[in-house]
């Protein structure tokens, strides 16, 4: 009997604002759509922790038992995510800064994408569709909206009639906005002089001349809104009507509150049974951007080469610091966090790999079942990691226990504890069981010892030793970094 059976399942619907039993609509299948990255740049690290809370919910949802299509999409399409760009979309912007293709910079970073969550130990999704290859789906729902009145035609480009549509349905119940509130926030992909309202947002843009990217359609040469991208792929994917939709907290509005409008005036259908959003991750206490330098990149953590960190941590420790906070909370990253959060990682490997050198007993002393229930009784309230979490450190007590002869395990049970941390650590954590990382401790102790040497070295003007050293630490993989607070390390 597979496992999600037996457990009843919580998941915090952001449209009810409430915590539901999860119920798929098909028995045993689930399907999810989670929104993509825009790939213009670098992935930054809060898109790393959202798209690791998805991973773990993909993991989850699959160790017990479901059969899960995970849908997550790449935006490589020309059009406007942010007022600022006036305009301009910013795949386009890049291409014309860097002098190529738009198609250069969307692989590129396509490409960087999936490299850092590999890195990251991401379960790759079971489609992962392209916005640039579903323009045609993309019109063949506008041409729906227009046909049933809520989309109008206004000098070449489309727009959805907000208004319209909500005489008759609730623009706003997902967000919880109301038509007020939204003449000044609705995100517009160019000047809103073509709208009957200033709430309206764009299903289709006629292109300027300048516009790089343009596809035909019945109406311009143009580009589809950014909103309408996922409606195609979601559906086209999952159906008209699919279990899960996920993305950033920042996506609620206007986005995820405008595939909402969409579907259900293409196919009078609500899309989605419960909506995920994971929330935000800031740095030192403040918000992440590149524009106040209060930044860090995925890559930086584990070569070690960002001026917010001491020295490099291994993705895993990184992947294990963000599921310290639940999804749907804030999460602060600081050097002394994710340092705190690397000596809790290496206690649970270290746990796990000593299991095997325990000798059984004729009898348990230990509930294990008790143990197991809870864990998943974590997991089952919503994907609740840092409460599945603590669990595993109270595993990582039995295996003290046990070790000190203080506590008994037959050879049942010792195989059923085994099989269960590795399940949680490595199946649905994502964990990956890094054998060096252990000796993390010795290695920093080494490696500044041989700084102090080199810095000893300078200061009495013994420069060849000093080279020396810095040399044969970049033999071995371990570069030097000489900044304002002294020197730091990174590994290769």
């Amino acid at each position: 009997m597979p496992l999600h059976k037996a457990h009843s399942l919580k998941i915090y619907n952001s449209l009810s604002g409430e915590k539901e039993v999860f119920t798929p609509l098909h028995e045993g299948n689930v399907g999810m759509y989670v929104c993509g990255p825009t790939v213009y740049s670098n992935v930054h690290l809060g898109n790393v922790r959202t798209f690791m809370s998805f991973d773990v919910v993909f993991r989850y949802l699959q160790h017990i038992g479901y059969k899960v299509r995970y849908v997550r999409n790449i935006t490589d399409v020309g059009h406007v995510v942010d007022d600022e760009d006036e305009g301009e979309d910013k795949i386009a912007k890049k291409a014309r800064v860097e002098k190529l293709e738009p198609m250069e910079i969307v692989q590129r970073y396509t490409v960087d994408f999936h490299e850092i969550l590999k890195e990251f130990n991401f379960l790759p999704p079971s489609i992962e569709p392209t916005a640039t290859g579903h323009i045609i789906e993309q019109i063949e729902i506008i041409k729906k909206i227009v046909e049933n009145g809520i989309g109008y035609e206004s000098n070449g480009s489309i727009y959805f009639d907000v208004k319209k549509f909500n005489e008759t349905h609730n623009y706003g119940k997902l967000s919880g906005r109301n038509i007020e509130d939204m003449i000044a926030n609705t995100r517009e992909l160019d000047g809103q002089s073509d709208k009957r309202n200033p709430q309206d947002f764009a299903l289709w843009k006629r292109a300027e001349p300048e516009h790089i990217m343009r596809w035909p359609s019945p109406w311009s040469d143009g580009f589809p809104g950014w909103h309408l991208e996922c409606t195609a792929m979601s559906t086209k994917y999952l159906g008209n009507h699919f279990d899960i939709h996920g993305g950033g907290m920042d996506l609620k509005f206007p986005h995820h509150e405008c595939e909402i409008a969409q579907n259900e005036a293409c196919t009078g259908e609500s899309p989605v049974n419960y909506w995920m959003h994971a929330n935000m991750l800031t740095l030192n206490g403040k918000k992440m951007a590149k524009s106040t330098g209060n930044n860090i990149l995925p890559r930086e953590i584990y070569t070690g080469g960002s001026p917010f960190l001491s020295k490099a941590y291994t993705p895993s420790v990184a992947r294990f610091f963000m599921l310290q906070a639940h999804y749907r909370s804030n999460l602060d990253f600081t050097d002394d966090a994710i340092g705190a959060a690397e000596k809790g990682y290496i206690r649970l490997m270290e746990a796990f790999d000593t299991i095997s050198e325990i000798n059984p007993s004729d009898k348990s002393s230990i509930d294990l079942q008790a143990w197991i229930s809870l864990c998943y009784d974590a997991m089952n309230d919503d994907f609740n990691t840092p409460i599945l979490i603590a669990q595993l450190f109270e595993a990582v007590r039995y295996i003290n226990l046990l070790k000190e002869n203080k506590a008994t395990l037959t050879a049942e049970d010792l195989e059923l504890l085994t099989k269960t941390l590795a399940s949680f650590l490595f199946d649905v954590l994502g964990l990956s069981s890094e054998k060096a990382v252990g000796n993390t401790e010795k290695l920093d102790s080494v490696v500044n010892m041989l700084i102090g040497m080199r810095n000893e070295a300078r200061a009495n003007k013994d420069f060849a030793l000093s080279d020396k050293i810095r040399d044969q630490l970049t033999d071995l993989g371990i570069n030097l970094k000489d900044g304002k607070e002294g020197t730091t390390f990174s590994i290769n």
